[in-house]
């Protein structure tokens, strides 16, 4: 989506923390990423009794996204990078995703069922980008929900839920047809995700056909 399209700012802006991070091992920045990820994820699942615990997810996730840009960034500029580097940090965001969405899916914020269709999105968008490099078609970052536009969704959607809350609701919508901010999320991850691993699918068939 568009963040992905932004990756080169992106790097502009973290060189300075990298700079300040370089003689951190890199595979330390990404298990710190994966530990707020665990974080998020709980506090998420607990928010919906404890409602200030939505700020403090707000600020787990976006430190979570915050390292897992930065352990690249290190490896490159202090000359650690590795393929068993890539491959933590792959795995790693992985279980991630899975923890912070899994624990939405199976709170009161949401629907289990919603959330169970937005982890497959979530996995097939992500296993679409690494297969296209297995096939030798090299690692596609492109569609319509990369991990970027994941992670600040996640990160605004408690703070919109607690918006909504002091408003006097927890949910939208119509008549009986209500939601949480949370549901709405994981739709467009179950319905966006899927296209996304779609679009990626398509992609790659046509460069390696």
């Amino acid at each position: 989506m568009v963040l992905e399209s932004l990756r080169n700012d992106a790097e502009v802006i973290l060189d300075p923390f990298a700079k300040a991070f370089r003689r951190v091992n890199p595979n330390t920045l990404s298990w710190t990423a994966f530990l707020f990820a665990i974080a998020a994820g709980i506090s998420i699942y607990f928010s919906y009794w404890v409602h200030p615990l939505l700020i403090a997810t707000s600020i787990l996730i976006i430190l979570n996204g915050f390292f897992d840009a930065l352990d690249g960034k290190v490896a490159r500029l202090s000359g650690r990078a590795s393929k068993s580097g890539d491959f933590v940090d792959h795995v790693l965001d992985r279980y991630a995703d899975v923890l912070m969405i899994g624990l939405i899916a199976v709170s009161p914020w949401c629907n289990p069922y919603i959330g169970i269709l937005a982890i497959i999105g979530v996995l097939l968008t992500s296993y679409m980008g690494t297969q296209a490099q297995a096939v030798g078609a090299g690692r596609l970052y492109s569609g319509l929900l990369g991990r970027a536009d994941r992670i600040v969704i996640l990160f605004f959607a408690p703070l919109v839920q607690w918006g909504l809350i002091f408003l006097g609701s927890e949910t939208i919508g119509f008549d009986k047809l209500q939601f949480t901010i949370f549901e709405l999320v994981m739709l467009w991850f179950a319905i966006v995700g899927n296209l996304t691993a779609v679009q990626r699918a398509y992609v790659i068939w046509k460069k390696i056909k």
